[in-house]
């Protein structure tokens, strides 16, 4: 595996097609994801999946826009992923922030998620600019003790695997270091 530092990504002036990062709770994903974006030229596109259903929800939000400059143009998705990906200018590069909130959004809504993870990569595949994706990577723990946490961590898995299938490249972060998967 190569490893990367986060301050000046490896793809300094490329960005493949698809990129998946991965790692767990702050491990760095979307800093590290953001860093990626950024090292192309503005504007980019910030697809954001979260709901803030609480205060302290709301306070993570807030994080993540602040430390992002006036280039970069949110979009709020937080069960529509495919669409708004679709809809992004053409050529502009587009990070997804994060793939288990709008996993857990679907199944909440209680919405077909094989469906919907076929659309997400439908869409990834006809994107015209590259494509970052930010997911937790759930499946290192313990087996969950109920059947909902059971299945959010399966569904997240095979999410990951399909992704991880059709992306260029694959990043998993520990600690805030980037490791190059594929």
């Amino acid at each position: 595996m190569t490893v990367f530092p986060t301050e000046a990504p490896a793809v300094a002036t490329i960005l493949p097609p698809l990129t998946l990062v991965l790692g767990g709770a702050r491990s760095g994903k979307s800093r590290h994801a953001e860093a990626l974006v950024e090292a192309l030229p503005p504007p980019w596109s910030y697809i954001a999946t979260a709901q803030a259903y609480d205060d302290e929800m709301r306070e993570r939000i807030a994080e993540h826009r602040a430390r992002r400059s006036e280039s970069w143009t949110t979009i709020d998705a937080p069960l529509a992923l495919p669409d708004a990906i679709r809809q992004v200018p053409a050529g502009r590069a587009v990070l997804v922030d994060c793939l288990t909130l709008w996993l857990t959004n679907l199944i909440l809504a209680e919405r077909d998620v094989a469906a919907a993870s076929a659309d997400l990569i439908a869409a990834c595949a006809v994107a015209s600019g590259p494509i970052v994706l930010v997911s937790n990577e759930v499946g290192l723990g313990i087996v969950p003790e109920n059947a909902l946490a059971r299945r959010f961590r399966d569904e997240a898995g095979r999410l990951h695997q399909s992704l991880a299938a059709k992306a260029d490249r694959v990043v998993f972060m520990v600690a805030g270091l980037p490791m190059q998967v594929k």
